[in-house]
């Protein structure tokens, strides 16, 4: 069966492109700008998904950005709004909040439960007994929520951008190009903006069976497109109100954040639904979405329907309908008399039966509950809110059209901090006070009749254009006059089976509110709070001006005593990487580095630098392990070099600068000799280690010092924040950037080094600790003995402008000596089997010298140093955790344990790994952990607790890990 009709000039589709997509796993035909929904309904399919806590079938409602029980997925994405997200070929759709497919839900059963499940119900039952509460807790924490997370979804970078104009119109409908080509007319910049794909608003749809609608939409559009001073924006809307006119518009491809100088609010209102029992069933849907199913895809709402209504746009509705070839078999006005009459004649001339001062008391569902049945006819007393049977009947139809009044889409006005007033005229919340530079126009501001929106378009445009500056513009009057309300007061239809739905995202039925005033949740943010009304997707769209003014009855009360809740940005639901914005994560790139590329390096992030954590020689297939190995025996057997570009490299000189660094780190350096270096540690005032590097001393004067790569500007600031307080003469030059740095490490590193420079790099001259500075391949370098990953290793500093030649010097005449180059995988394999540990990743936050066995380093008899009185009061305290190297047994073969896997003793947590691998060099497996001082003692053996629960035994080893080699 197809609901498609005949084409319909202004349609949204394109005829010409046919697609197919499945719906739970059925095949479906479309067209090329259809939506879900809409492909759905002409295909015949009525039932888009199921409510969120009763689990009941639900349809198309406003077909207006809020039909948050038409919710889908493809696969990758959630929460997809059917009504408005455009299909395309080859999706494949289910809806959400399901369990078994929509039409067979398995928890479908939960609404005959609905008398038991009450608002509020989950703040008083399943708590006794009390042992019950967490199954209780588990099954309710299930249940909530639509969708479910894509832990796969692929990132999304959506950077923001910005723009400005004279005149920001929010809503394009007619009084926003009403608007629009006011203020342009004037010489103002103008941005229009619209939520829908196309502008127009209600002129694209509400035609009331009149074609001269759509001409005058063409005409306005034409002038819209031909003025320079226009720029239209569709297909984004207006996300929230912030100080100053600024208005992000969320767009498909990202936000752009608009400052105006002025902002026209044509934002138009929401249709509100009559409430009477089963309005939420398939084929119960708002008359303006039955007008865009007609007019934006030539669908068919129904075959054979009822309109209620209770106002004129009903009347409309009625006609588009049957213009549609729906028949239309009676008219339900609540209302005790029609207000156009010359609608109501049209209708009449139809063959319409026009039942007035009645009401829909019920929808008789389907036998299978999937769609209307009949639907049954009374009188209607206003006074009451009920039926009155004296006059009642029952019509057989598929499908009603439903109407009874507006609500004003005014979030942006209460943002913006607007005064609003209940203006009974047109019993809705209209501006009383508009903050400056903000106007209103259209429906927003109470104003229905189509020459009166065009015409307060225009007013608003002169108001703003005034505002600016233009005082020649002439004032522009709009008089209204209303025989009767666009909105009627309360149109609920009470009902004592109840399901007369008020809030279509929570399930909330009429007598829900009822009972929360009755438990004393009166006041409209507390009912909010409790009922939930209007905190699901659609933010109370279509429910919150119903539950004002049943509010407002319950306590016998203007609407206006009651108030309306607090309006917050986003004013639609915004994915998170439109907030996000762009991937602003800038990385520093070494002088190295297309050389690391060229040669098979497989980059990593190492802070704000890329680093090639292993290489992938050309050719060959290595597993990162299998890689890693290869690199690390390389050093042990021949040579390797590592870029260590990436460390922090800062120059401290001046008279005070020995005597600074003696205050900044632990160790002595007043009386380092000239062309020595020693490792430089760096506590907080907690006594907690923050860092280590080398100082090295150039001259009297002048010392070089090397930190961490994380911790290079950490560092630095605190030198300059020191440098402050404590007034010395010294002056800091960080030289991380123009300084390159590369290790040439290993038995042959002395051999390769000696062909390429003149300075005798030989052990008495060149101890273990010393730094030279010497010509390397024509380059003046600074070079140091350092032992992190070797006991022989040479660390070359030169300027990163000529630090590309160096290294590829170096690997030339290393190439016989078995050279080549290791990442920084290998590296923390190196210092491991070394046995020094890594400051922030084998310590925390909290780790001390004392827990790290880094007392050497401290020189307590200092007169200060940082932390130094931290560390006097836990030297004075017993340990509480031991940093230890440990071994694993001799051809261990089980599940290897993991960094931060725990340490378990007799159950208990005593510590947890920080460092493990296997090394094929020594052929064990060997790493680092923090035990209870009581397990930290040579050849002690503790447990470690794998991520599968086995215990692996694990014993402690003082001094270096060689000698298991020797072994």
């Amino acid at each position: 069966m197809t609901l498609r009709i005949a084409e319909k000039k202004g349609e949204w589709i394109n005829r010409d492109m046919p697609l197919t997509f499945t719906y739970e796993g059925q095949t479906v035909q479309a067209f090329e700008g259809d939506t879900m929904s809409s492909a759905l309904w002409a295909a015949g399919i009525k039932v888009l998904g199921r409510s969120f806590k009763y689990h009941r079938a639900r349809g198309l409602l406003s077909f207006a950005n809020h039909d948050v029980n038409a919710l889908m997925t493809d696969g990758v994405d959630t929460n997809i709004r059917a009504d408005v997200i455009p299909v395309s070929h080859g999706m494949e759709l289910f809806a959400v909040n399901t369990e078994g497919g929509v039409v067979k839900d398995k928890n479908r059963f939960i609404d005959r439960l609905s008398p038991f499940l009450p608002v509020g119900f989950y703040y008083k039952t399943f708590f006794k007994p009390r042992m019950m509460f967490p199954f209780w807790e588990n099954k309710i924490r299930k249940a909530a929520g639509l969708g479910k997370v894509n832990f796969d979804y692929p990132r999304q970078l959506r950077p923001k951008r910005n723009a400005h104009c004279d005149v920001l119109i929010i809503g394009a409908g007619p009084s926003g190009l009403s608007a629009a080509l006011t203020a342009a007319n004037h010489g103002k910049q103008v941005i229009l903006v619209d939520e829908n794909r196309y502008a127009g608003g209600s002129l694209g749809y509400d035609h009331a069976a009149d074609s001269s609608t759509s001409d005058k939409l063409e005409t306005l559009l034409k002038q819209v497109s031909e003025h320079s001073n226009i720029r239209l924006i569709c297909d984004a809307y207006a996300g929230g109100y912030y100080g100053d006119h600024l208005v992000p518009i969320v767009g498909k491809e990202g936000i752009t954040k608009v400052r105006a100088r002025s902002v026209i609010v044509a934002t138009g209102a929401f249709e509100q639904p009559p409430v009477f029992r089963n309005n939420d069933l398939p084929g119960v849907m708002l008359g303006s979405a039955a007008q865009r199913l007609v007019h934006r895809y030539a669908v068919k709402p129904f075959n054979r329907g009822v309109v209620v209504t209770a106002n004129d746009h009903g009347y409309r509705t009625a006609l588009d309908l049957v213009a549609a070839g729906v028949e239309v078999l009676a008219l339900v006005d609540m209302r005790q008399q029609s207000g156009d009459e010359q609608l109501a004649a049209a209708v009449a001339s139809k063959g319409i039966t026009i039942h007035l001062a009645s009401c829909i008391y019920e929808v008789i569902p389907s036998s299978d509950k999937l769609g209307v049945a009949e639907v049954v006819l009374a009188g209607y007393d206003e006074q009451t809110a009920s039926a009155r049977f004296e006059r009642s009947s029952r019509i057989a139809c598929d499908g009603v059209a439903m109407s009874a009044g507006w609500a004003p889409a005014a979030a942006l006005l209460y943002q913006a901090g607007t005064k609003m007033r209940y203006d009974y005229a047109v019993e809705q919340f209209v501006p009383a006070q508009l903050p400056e530079g903000v106007f209103a126009a259209g429906k927003v501001n109470g104003v229905y009749d189509l020459a009166l929106r065009l015409r307060d378009g225009q007013r608003a445009a002169a108001d703003a254009v005034r505002y600016l500056g233009g005082q020649d513009v002439e004032q522009i009057e709009v008089a209204q006059s209303f025989q009767l309300a666009p909105s009627h007061a309360y149109p609920i239809v009470h009902h004592p089976d109840g399901k007369n739905f008020v809030d279509f995202d929570e399930d909330i039925q009429v007598k829900d509110f009822i009972n929360a005033a009755k438990e004393g949740f009166d006041n409209i943010e507390l009912m909010k709070r409790f009922t939930t009304v209007g905190m699901g997707p659609s933010q109370g769209k279509h429910s919150n001006m119903n539950a004002i003014r049943i509010l407002a009855r319950i306590r016998q009360l203007p609407v206006e005593q009651i108030g309306t809740t607090t309006a917050r940005p986003f004013f639609h639901p915004t994915p998170l990487a439109h907030l996000g914005g762009r991937g602003f994560h800038p990385h520093r790139l070494t002088a190295m580095h297309e050389w690391h590329v060229n040669h098979g390096g497989v980059m990593m992030e190492a802070g704000v630098w890329m680093r090639p954590a292993w290489y992938q020689p050309q050719g060959a297939k290595l597993t990162a392990q299998e890689a890693v190995q290869q690199e690390a025996m390389a050093v042990r057997k021949a040579a390797g070099m590592i870029d260590g570009s990436t460390l922090g490299k800062i120059e401290v000189f001046g008279q005070d600068a020995g005597a600074f660094l003696e205050r900044f780190y632990t160790g002595k350096f007043a009386d380092l000799r000239v062309g020595s270096s020693r490792v430089a540690l760096l506590l907080d005032e907690a006594g907690v280690m923050v860092d280590d590097g080398v100082a090295a001393r150039l001259a009297e004067d002048k010392f070089y010092v090397s930190t961490n790569s994380s911790n290079a500007a950490t560092v630095y600031r605190e030198m300059q924040r020191n440098l402050q307080l404590w007034g010395m003469s010294v002056t800091l030059v960080n030289l991380t950037g123009a300084m390159a740095a590369m290790t040439l490490a290993g038995p042959a590193s002395r051999s390769i080094l000696t062909e390429l420079t003149e300075l005798d790099v030989f052990e008495e001259a060149f101890p273990q600790g010393a730094i030279r500075t010497a010509e390397i391949a024509g380059v003046q370098a600074r070079i140091m003995r350092v032992a992190f990953v070797a006991d022989l290793a040479f660390e070359i500093h030169v300027p990163s402008s000529s630090a590309l030649h160096i290294w590829q010097n170096i690997m030339k005449t290393g190439q016989p000596f078995g050279l080549r180059p290791f990442g920084t995988d290998a590296q923390r394999l190196l210092r491991l089997e070394m046995g020094h540990h890594l400051i922030s990743h084998d310590t925390d936050g909290l780790t001390n010298p004392f827990e790290a066995h880094a007392g050497g380093l401290l020189a307590m008899d200092k007169a200060f140093f940082t932390g130094q009185r931290s560390l006097q009061i836990l030297a004075a305290k017993p340990l509480k955790k031991q940093l230890v190297k440990f071994v694993l047994d001799p051809g261990f073969s089980a599940e290897l344990p993991k960094e931060c896997n725990l340490v378990i003793n007799a159950g208990q947590i005593t510590g947890r790994v920080t460092s493990i691998a296997y090394s094929e060099y020594l052929n064990r497996v060997i790493g680092m952990a923090f035990v209870a001082p009581d397990q930290a003692a040579n050849g002690q053996q503790f447990e470690i607790r794998t991520d599968d629960g086995l215990l692996v035994k694990a014993r402690v080893v003082q001094g270096s890990f060689f000698k298991l080699s020797a072994q």
